[in-house]
């Protein structure tokens, strides 16, 4: 099995802040920037080994890696039943994805949620993107600070969630409420994101506590997945998550 390797300076930079980075490579007479100068920091500090090598090595190990590139351990998700017995904090925030299946998509959607502070991304395990290293890059290395769990079915795992005390909230276009007419939740909680295609498949939208939509005020029918959750988390949910603090 070959060792997994992400590209790019913001990806290699946050994969050696979580401690997944074993070896950096970096190409022969790349050009000395803020940011490789603050990866090269952050591995003296980790103690990793960086290594100069020839560009065409990095071009055989990844597609866009900008001159430098990391080995790193495969990421572990748990499963359901670790999911079941997880120490979730008071105020916890989950985000589910119910069918992405694109590693692009994954990688921008767990971007957005590590930014607003979420602890853990669930997914499928089955017609489902998983991390990649394009999902990793595509997440700027966010995906290497989430926990993750993988499960089959996400209509049960929800109601795992729901019993750990968690409000879960779906985001439906189809929603008789926006994100500006219903109460944000206190507490735990959980964001469901359906596929673009598809949305919340029925089973899940069935197992969410309450289903809210974003308004459109424009031209576009519709905002892609990542987008949607970002506007999500940020209007709706972190605003009451924020009171107070």
């Amino acid at each position: 099995m070959n060792t997994p390797v992400v590209g790019g300076r913001r990806a290699v930079l946050e994969a050696v802040r979580a401690g997944a980075a074993r070896e950096v490579l970096v190409a022969r007479g790349t050009r000395s920037t803020a940011g490789l100068r603050d990866v090269l920091e952050a591995c003296r500090e980790a103690g990793l080994p960086v290594r100069e090598v020839d560009r065409s090595e990095l071009d055989g190990l990844a597609a866009d890696h900008r001159g430098i590139v990391a080995f790193t351990g495969s990421p572990t998700a748990i499963g359901e039943r670790e999911l079941a017995a997880w120490p979730f904090g008071p105020d916890d925030l989950v985000v589910v994805l119910d069918g992405i299946t694109d590693p692009q998509n994954l990688g921008a959607a767990a971007r957005s949620a590590e930014a607003a502070g979420a602890t853990m991304l669930v997914t499928r395990t089955r017609r489902a993107a998983d991390v990649t290293p394009a999902a990793i890059r595509a997440s700027a290395g966010a995906l290497l600070h989430l926990a993750h769990a993988r499960i089959a079915n996400i209509a049960r795992g929800l109601e795992r969630l729901k019993d750990a005390g968690f409000t879960v909230v779906g985001l439906d276009e189809r929603a008789e409420r926006t994100v500006f007419e219903e109460e944000p939740p206190e507490g735990r909680v959980a964001v469901v994101l359906g596929s673009e295609g598809e949305g919340l498949g029925r089973l899940t939208r069935d197992a969410c506590d309450l289903l809210v939509r974003l308004p459109m005020r424009g031209r576009v029918a519709s905002l892609n997945a990542s987008a949607s959750l970002a506007a999500a988390l940020y209007a709706f949910v972190l605003p009451r998550k924020l009171e107070g603090t």
